[in-house]
């Protein structure tokens, strides 16, 4: 799983791949639509698309000379899930944390009483 999600993550910390993720999740399109918006060559755009298919995020079709690409939920998901134990795990430790300022406060304010 960790190689997944390292993968995962290291296609979509790229800018111009977060931008193809973003207009998939419209729908379908096709490479040219997809490349259409970036000041790029094809054949280096082409690599950003080898990157999300490589790491399972994006899959394509070709019927004749179109090449038709759309997303894949799985990653998406299993990326989505690690975050929320993530979540999960730091907002237990906030709380811990707010706690623990509470208890620090509330002896500060009886030693100051105390003088």
């Amino acid at each position: 799983m960790t190689n997944q999600l390292d993968s995962f993550f290291g296609a979509m910390a790229d800018p111009t791949r977060r931008a193809v993720i973003e207009r998939l999740a419209a729908g379908p399109a096709s490479v040219s639509e997809l490349h259409a918006p970036h000041k790029m060559a094809l054949p280096t755009f082409m690599r950003h698309l080898k990157v999300l298919e490589e790491t399972g995020i994006v899959r394509s079709i070709k019927k004749g000379r179109v090449r038709t690409c759309h997303i894949e939920a799985a990653p998406l998901i299993e990326a989505q899930g690690w975050l929320a134990w993530q979540r999960e795990i730091w907002e237990s430790r906030l709380d811990r944390l707010e706690v623990l300022a509470r208890q620090i406060a509330q002896q500060s304010e009886g030693e100051n009483s105390d003088t």
